[in-house]
């Protein structure tokens, strides 16, 4: 028999607690002990500010992440301890599953995510905190890791140095702690991971700049780019710049670009605007659209899971069809990643087999037909089922209608 939860939290009695620690564990370290992230150790700041400016980019990394977290998770209920743990798995009152969530978005947006593990000599208790990646590299010896709140501000003093999983170090709570690391595989890359769309980084920077040059258009009123002539002389720089500025608050606007070009004129005022004419907004729209396609296709993810064809008519069928090949090609390996290391410190720790902790996956829109059995339906689903138990013969019409 299993049980099932996805976000509901509980009180759980005689469990004890710890809280991340960040500053009273470990020693202090200084920046020749550690691996830089990126040329100026600050790629996982530049990967962020990506994600926060490129639309496409954006909803598929969310959109990964909640896939691979799923819908909640399944368990043996004869361990009530590993029920316990999945309904409440920190002090914070978080979930297992809002733990994944975080995790999985860590792993899908910069390659890497980290867990800190908390527990006792006794094994008492076990406490799973998420880390923000991008506040942590990895130490030179390979078997710690360090954290910092600043790494454009570094300062040796305010690091911390935790043990990489499966060794545990006592802090001076008297706790024992270390971290779980996750990391994607690249040839020649030994320290970090690296995000699967990383060949789609310049394609996520042409959708950017693209959504920005139609903001632009938008605020000029869709103002024609031109070459401005001022006619007259003018006594010095001084009075040279002024012109223009008079000018530039006139006629100037992005992607609205005028050049002003000032000439001497000795009869009358000839000054204008000359308009260039622009032909290349198709132009712009193609790049767009071949520069969302390559974002979907650098992720290893499908456009109908994306959001991106909707428009032209919602279509159940391609979106099931694509979520069976999600599914198999990418969920449920990342899935796999992320809970065996959280199986091992279950059962390292606690002493309890954790085999039948899974993540519940449900495809975004139902397919299942209502004269179907919820055992077959959980046997379609991948989910274990049990065709003798009279809750599962009943029919997916009865659940609907109650």
């Amino acid at each position: 028999m299993q049980n099932t939860t996805s976000k509901s939290r509980v009180a759980v009695t005689g469990s004890t607690y710890a809280a991340p620690l960040f500053g009273v564990c470990g020693s202090v370290v200084n920046d020749t002990r550690f691996w830089r992230w990126g040329s100026d150790n600050l790629l996982p700041d530049a990967l962020a500010l990506v994600a926060r400016n490129s639309t496409v980019h954006r909803r598929i990394i969310n959109d990964k992440a909640d896939y691979i977290s799923g819908k909640g998770l399944t368990w043996d209920e004869n361990f009530p301890r590993l029920g316990a743990l999945v309904t409440e798995v920190n002090g914070s009152g978080e979930s297992m599953r809002q733990l994944l969530n975080k995790v999985a978005f860590d792993k899908v947006l910069f390659g890497n995510a980290f867990v800190e593990a908390v527990t006792d000599v006794n094994g008492s208790f076990l406490s799973l905190y998420h880390i923000d990646a991008s506040k942590v590299r990895l130490a030179r010896d390979s078997q710690h890791v360090l954290l910092h709140h600043d790494w454009g501000n570094f300062t040796p003093s305010d690091a911390v140095s935790l043990p990489l999983y499966p060794n545990f170090e006592q802090c001076e709570d008297g706790t024992l702690r270390c971290v779980v690391r996750y990391a994607g595989y690249e040839p020649q890359f030994e320290h970090y991971g690296v995000p699967d769309y990383i060949a789609g980084l310049n394609a996520s920077a042409i959708v950017y700049k693209t959504d920005r040059w139609n903001i632009c258009r938008l605020d000029n009123s869709f103002q024609l780019s031109g070459i401005m002539l001022l006619d007259g002389v003018v006594d010095g720089e001084q009075q040279a710049a002024e012109i223009t500025r008079l000018a530039e608050r006139k006629f100037g606007g992005t992607p609205g670009q005028v050049m002003f070009v000032m000439r001497d004129s000795s009869e009358g005022d000839n000054s204008r605007f000359i308009p260039l004419s622009n032909t290349s907004d198709g132009d712009w729209r193609e790049l767009h659209d071949q520069a969302t396609a390559d974002i979907v296709v650098a992720h290893s993810w499908f456009r109908a899971l994306s959001g991106l064809d909707f428009s032209a008519g919602f279509s159940s069928e391609r979106i099931l069809q694509e979520y069976e090949l999600a599914l198999n090609t990418v969920i449920i390996s990342e899935q796999a990643e992320l809970m065996e290391p959280i199986r091992m410190l279950i059962e390292r720790t606690l002493g309890i087999n954790a085999d039948s902790l899974a993540i519940i996956n449900h495809p975004p829109t139902q397919s299942r037909p209502e004269y179907m059995k919820v055992w077959e339906a959980r046997r379609a689903e991948g989910l274990d089922y049990d065709e003798t138990d009279p809750a599962q013969n009943i029919f997916l019409a009865q659940l609907t209608k109650s």
